[in-house]
């Protein structure tokens, strides 16, 4: 068996989509392993947000597995990683991996990580033989919306959402939004989220302003096809300016999501948050989110990164 790893292309989607369900649902041991994750999709909006960041394994001609690379700035982390089931204990991931090494040098990126499952001894072996190492715990939270409670007018700070701004003025967001995430971890820019909710119509970017200034911030998928799934939206990033107010804000973000959730008639709003962020936890804790997934984040070279207390942000790796 030929294997050869190269970059993904739009003519993989459907197969390396249907490997990654796949892949996952066998590990889990789902009856039906093609239907894993519903009708939310990580292939299809990860591609179109960076085309060229991607990797595809083949075997003898035929794709058997896929690994999404992202990079946001200076930090970046891989995954969806998957195999067809076919093709497991062949190296197959392996040889993923070091291209996908290869892809973060050549990215410039100071500091990468990844989620994996946190029961599973035999992912944690792989990865640490790229030097990523198991820290805290990353919990996928959820809570019931109740539209009829979450209205606009209880949310004390009126959020603005990215996709209502003029087009002069989206840059000058991007800009605000860089300089929240520059000074939680120096590099760190999502705005490669930003623009994929935007131009793919995901859902949206909930901007909280002080004055001029984006004092909080969170970029939301919503409904089916998007990493959000039917009734659901899922906050694929949010943060918190780091000073005085950043406890205050990170409550007024929090009721921001849930408003924009009722007013997208999503039922549920969903948000990871790794633990080494305590503050950020118990306060979503005290809100009534509730675990639903319960995965590790691991670390290159063990650095904490942005992953650590009194940083209140919102992501999950996956």
């Amino acid at each position: 068996m030929q294997i050869r790893i190269r970059p993904l292309e739009q003519r993989d989607l459907p197969e390396a989509d249907r490997i990654i369900r796949l892949a996952f649902g066998t590990f889990l041991g789902l009856p039906d392993p093609t239907t894993t994750f519903g009708d939310s999709d990580m292939a299809y909006t990860r591609f179109r947000a960076a085309p060229d960041s991607h990797l595809a394994a083949d075997a003898d001609g035929n794709l058997v597995g896929s690994n999404f690379v992202t990079c946001w700035g200076s930090f970046g982390f891989f995954g969806p990683l998957s195999v067809d089931p076919r093709f497991w204990e062949q190296r197959v991931a392996q040889r993923l991996l070091e291209a996908t090494m290869a892809l973060f040098e050549k990215s410039g990126c100071r500091h990468t990580g990844l989620f994996t499952f946190s029961h599973s001894p035999k992912h944690a072996a792989l990865y640490q033989k790229f030097d990523y190492w198991s820290r805290f715990l990353t919990p996928v939270m959820s809570k019931q919306v109740a539209p009829s409670q979450v209205t606009l007018s209880t949310v004390q700070h009126r959020y603005t959402r990215f996709s209502e701004l003029p087009a002069s003025q989206k840059e000058d967001a991007l800009a605000g939004c860089r300089q929240t995430t520059g000074a939680i971890y120096e590099g760190l820019d999502v705005s490669l989220e930003i623009r994929a909710v935007d131009s793919q119509r995901l859902g949206d970017t909930i901007l909280l302003l002080d004055g001029s200034k984006i004092s909080a911030f969170a970029a939301c998928h919503v409904g089916p096809k998007t990493e959000a799934g039917s009734g659901n939206c899922y906050v694929k990033f949010g943060a918190v300016r780091p000073d005085s107010s950043a406890r205050r804000n990170f409550e007024a973000l929090l009721d921001s999501c849930e408003a924009y959730a009722a007013a997208r008639d999503a039922g549920r709003l969903t948000a990871g948050v790794n633990m080494g962020r305590h503050e950020s936890y118990r306060i979503m804790v005290g809100r009534g989110f509730r675990t639903d997934i319960l995965g590790v984040a691991m670390h290159r070279a063990n650095d904490p990164g942005f992953n650590r207390p009194g940083v209140y942000v919102l992501d999950d790796w996956r």
